[in-house]
């Protein structure tokens, strides 16, 4: 009698962190005694005040998504002429320059942790630089202490993208408190989340006032609108689901941790697959577990279409690299880029949440190296 093999459930690169449903349930149920929505109420707040705790931050603002603390935190530095950044990102670092009409200037980046090549930066310093924008890449912390040298000796903001580095600490300081300001994404997909949300951290305790100023239209009084702001306030849901998630972060983290070290376990040591290596005194988040594919016996898109043919959905991050994208080849066509060109051809991150299992970290892995499951045929 033929076997049945059981069909294969779908597993995606990542999935939310959510309290139960009781939880929120229970803590949004002043909202409809007040019906205060939006425009700063107690929950924004709370939360604000629980992550300025939580991320050891003098200050600090939220906003409606990362995206919008990054644009908003670029305007309110007042800057002209270029940023130095990186290619290697999500498109929403290179567009925040873009939108406030500074232009990117690219630096390479490290091929050992992904993150921006500090002593690359101050060749591309002209008199036209006003800012460097670094990424923390998978939670992977940039060289902050040369980024602050360059930076003091030619005068030059430093804002992070620390969209992947919620929680991550340098020998006990938290990650927000480098650089001018730092920008935090709290998208659905993130290590802690407010379904969408962001934050931006920041040390002069001046821009207070006039970020909350840009993300309330330019807003500064009933009958004044002094600046050309937007719309980026963080509403009432958003807080209490950050409110609750806040409470579980750690034990999430941990679980991550957990899948992180089995993933370790049984792909370290095997020829042409390169892990991510932590590094002492960070204090890591495991945001994500990229794999660089180079010199396996498959390259890295075929391990994609491999793990895709059994449902199971890795994702290609960062590709292309941002200086290949449609709306900005023409305008970087020739600019040298090579570890970071590599990295966008070779990395694959895989399915890395709380809820994932063991079993399936494992699946994952016997896919990649072409094991054979037990118990199939």
């Amino acid at each position: 009698m033929e076997r049945m093999i059981p069909e294969e459930k779908d597993i995606l690169v990542t999935k939310a962190s959510m309290p139960s449903y009781e939880e929120f349930i229970e803590e949004i149920k002043p909202i409809w005694e007040t019906a205060w929505m939006t425009n700063m109420g107690e929950f924004h707040d709370r939360l604000k005040e629980q992550l300025k705790a939580y991320l050891k931050a003098k200050n600090l603002l939220l906003f409606v998504n990362g995206h919008m603390a990054l644009e908003m935190a670029l305007q309110a530095m007042n800057l002209s002429g270029e940023v130095i950044t990186t290619p290697f990102s999500f498109a929403s670092t290179t567009h925040a320059i873009m939108r406030n009409n500074l232009t990117p200037v690219f630096c390479d980046i490290k091929e050992d942790d992904y993150t921006i090549d500090a002593d690359r930066i101050e060749a591309l310093i002209t008199d036209k630089t006003t800012a460097i924008l670094p990424v923390h890449v998978y939670g992977n912390v940039c060289d902050v202490e040369t980024i602050e040298r360059i930076a003091k000796k030619h005068n030059l903001k430093v804002i992070y993208d620390a969209a992947h580095a919620f929680g991550v600490e340098v020998n006990g300081r938290g990650i927000g408190t480098f650089g001018d300001a730092s920008m935090f994404s709290f998208h659905a997909t993130k290590v802690f989340n407010t379904i969408e949300g962001g934050a931006v951290t920041f040390q002069d305790p001046s821009l207070e006032v006039l970020l909350n100023y840009l993300k309330n239209f330019g807003i500064t009084g009933k009958e004044s609108v002094e600046y050309v702001g937007g719309n980026a306030k963080m509403n009432e849901f958003q807080a209490v689901m950050g409110i609750c998630n806040l409470r579980h972060v750690e034990e999430n983290i941990e679980k991550r941790r957990l899948i992180t070290e089995h993933y370790k376990k049984r792909l370290s040591g095997i020829p042409g697959i390169r892990l991510n290596q932590e590094k002492e005194g960070i204090l890591p988040n495991y945001a994500y577990f990229p794999v660089a594919f180079d010199g396996f016996s498959m390259t890295r898109n075929e391990v994609y279409e491999r793990l895709a043919s059994h449902h199971i959905f890795a994702r290609k991050y960062f590709y292309p690299l941002i200086t290949d994208f449609d709306c900005y080849r023409e305008q970087f066509q020739g600019v040298s880029l090579p570890c970071a060109k590599k990295a966008a051809d070779s990395v694959l991150t895989l399915p890395l949440y709380a809820d994932l299992s063991i079993s399936d970290a494992d699946r994952i892995c016997d896919i990649i190296l072409g094991v054979k499951p037990k118990g199939r045929l």
